[in-house]
């Protein structure tokens, strides 16, 4: 598997394409602006996207999504549900693109020989979701290194605390690739991040 980070945006958001090496098969996560680059890399490589998934419908992880769907013959957009009542220009974009599908808790989702289950972690927008394919988690705005996602924007941080704790509990070891910033990993992330730690009542007498 070959996880190629491209950040675009003036808010720097990444967007991941997600390759099987042997099909060239690709999932692309989170579209978040400048189509021609995600396109231009897709093309320079001869890969064959399956899907695209949105870890949540912000602006800057859906701005591109209209013209990459447009310009790879369609393929599904997969988004949780409860991502249609955030934001209604986001909304509106999901709604436009002609294969839209919706996924939950548990569902495991193939983008060719790629198999992505999701997780829900809600906090940062009602329907936010990680996503995990072999050793790696996309996190989106849940969990950064060293941070978390905003929960000022229509947010929830009781919420956001439940997905920390969910995603720090995971058995094992995984490659986090966050919506924003550097790749960091879960174990990282449960000895150093405070809102980690905080979450899981390190800090029982902070904020």
């Amino acid at each position: 598997m070959l996880i190629k980070t491209l950040v675009v945006g003036q808010l720097e958001t990444n967007c991941y394409v997600v390759t099987d090496e042997a099909s060239l098969e690709c999932a692309i996560i989170d579209p978040g602006a400048e189509s021609n680059t995600i396109l231009d890399y897709i093309e320079e490589n001869h890969l064959r996207p399956r899907a695209v998934f949105i870890t949540h419908a912000h602006f800057d992880h859906t701005m591109a999504l209209p013209e990459v769907v447009g310009q790879t013959g369609g393929i599904p957009v997969y988004v949780h549900a409860r991502e249609l009542g955030a934001d209604e220009r986001s909304a509106s974009r999901l709604r436009s693109v002609p294969d839209l599908r919706f996924y939950a808790e548990g569902d495991e989702i193939a983008a060719g020989a790629l198999a992505f289950r999701v997780l829900e972690t809600p906090g940062h927008t009602p329907g936010s979701v990680t996503l995990l394919c072999g050793d790696a988690l996309f996190t989106g705005d849940t969990l950064f290194r060293g941070s978390c996602g905003r929960t000022d924007l229509g947010g929830d941080m009781e919420l956001m605390e439940g997905s920390l704790r969910r995603l720090s509990a995971l058995p094992g070891d995984y490659e986090v690739y966050p919506g924003h910033a550097e790749t960091t990993t879960l174990e990282n992330e449960r000895r150093f991040n405070y809102y980690v730690l905080h979450a899981n009542s390190e800090f029982p007498n902070q904020v």
